[in-house]
């Protein structure tokens, strides 16, 4: 079955039309496709109007066979006039002043000069431009006035056309540039916007890479130490069971497990949104330390937390939640057993002052480096913030983090 095609129209005509023309108009004509075709097509036409103008128009003698020859060939260099403008137009004055001169029709050859000046003013500088014209006049001028006067006289006051022409290549020549320049605007801002994008895509998946680290390594964590308590207490003595402590332990592994859930579908569910990029559902902030204190005391840590601030910017809030989240989490996994934790939060001259400090005994050495301390400064540094952290002069472990509460961004980083 052939498709159906819909009608063409005259108003779709006309449009496509306009369009090209449009195109042909906007378009550098150095750059142009087919140029040299599309010049030497150009060259013919001009020659069958200047001939038509020739047998024609009474403004002279009958062109003879040198007639003839004189101005057919004056065409000919339009052929290279983008390549060479300003030898095209030598080319062309060099045949048509003869042919003035020996007072063929004068209205036949301007044709091809016409051209000639038209592209010298729409490839060149207006100052190049002015001076090819200066100098085309004073030419003609000059030739004319060794024939007759009143000859160059008439030509100086139709000198007019001459400058016509100019004005008109040279405003051709701005407009293209104009729209050049609209358009070099137009896909630089394109690009910004790509680059924009690809640069809140990064962001996005670094802040979703740092809270999971943050949640699966605080939550594993915690349910690693409150199974090791399960089992210790199922395996120390199994004659006297001490059935509540084992149910306790159990529980708080499930307690784990159900906020580990909850924030993580929090954290995941920008990934299916399809609206705004900002859209991340709400923010961890400092209203949620209680719960990593206690969670961490659930884990055989003993916390003792002091915040002196009342409430802070989302993201300000976001990173220091985390930034605690993962120092507790350090302290329960490397401090030892029962390490003491002492976590203090203050405001002192609008920034937030943050110092986590254990004393336990601090990662093994020789150990493999992960990724919680370059998160807490990267969290840190995503608010305009600075982060320190590691081993205390009399033992332990301490991060201190200094967080401004002034930051314009909202972001969780």
């Amino acid at each position: 079955m052939m498709p159906v095609q819909a009608p063409t129209t005259p108003q779709a005509t006309w449009s496509r039309s306009a369009e090209r023309i449009m195109a042909a108009i906007n378009r550098d004509p150095l750059t142009a496709p087919h140029a040299l075709r599309n010049d030497a097509l150009l060259a013919v036409s001009v020659a069958v109007v200047a001939a038509a103008l020739a047998l024609l128009v009474e403004d002279g003698r009958r062109p003879d066979a040198l007639g003839w020859a004189l101005l057919l060939v004056s065409h000919v260099p339009l052929v290279w006039r983008r390549r060479r403008p300003v030898l095209v137009l030598v080319a062309v004055i060099t045949c048509v002043f003869p042919y003035h001169f020996l007072d063929y029709p004068h209205t036949a050859a301007t044709q091809a000069a016409y051209v000639a000046l038209y592209t010298v003013a729409v490839t060149g500088r207006p100052l190049r431009t002015v001076l090819v014209g200066i100098g085309v006049i004073t030419m003609a001028v000059g030739v004319l006035l060794t024939i007759s006067a009143q000859e160059a006289l008439g030509l100086l006051k139709a000198s007019g056309w001459v400058v016509a022409v100019l004005f008109c290549g040279v405003d051709v020549r701005f407009y293209r540039q104009y729209v050049a320049s609209i358009v070099e605007r137009a896909e630089r801002a394109e690009r910004t916007r790509e680059e924009e994008a690809r640069r809140r895509v990064a962001e996005e998946r670094l802040r979703i890479a740092r809270d999971l680290h943050d949640l699966l390594a605080h939550s594993i964590t915690l349910i690693g130490v409150q199974t090791s308590v399960a089992a210790h207490v199922l395996s120390a003595d199994p004659e006297r069971l001490d059935r509540e402590t084992v149910a306790k332990a159990l529980d708080d592994i499930a307690e784990t497990c159900r906020s580990a859930r909850g924030e993580l579908r929090t954290t995941l569910e920008v990934l299916r949104e399809h609206g705004s990029p900002d859209a991340r559902g709400p923010l961890p902030g400092l209203d949620g330390l209680p719960d990593l204190a206690e969670a961490a005391r659930l884990a055989g840590a003993r916390v003792e937390q002091t915040v002196r601030i009342r409430q802070a910017p989302p993201a300000v809030g976001a990173a220091a939640y985390r930034i605690v989240q993962e120092a507790l989490t350090n302290a329960v996994r490397h401090a030892g057993p029962g390490p003491a934790v002492r976590v203090e939060l203050a405001e002192r001259q609008g920034v937030l002052h943050l110092s986590v400090r254990d004393d336990g005994t601090g990662p093994a050495q020789g150990g493999t480096p992960g990724f919680g301390l370059v998160g807490m400064r990267e969290r840190a540094r995503s608010v305009g913030g600075t982060l320190d952290a590691g081993p205390r002069t009399g033992g332990g472990f301490e991060v201190t983090a200094v967080l401004p509460l002034t930051t314009t961004g909202e972001r969780d980083g």
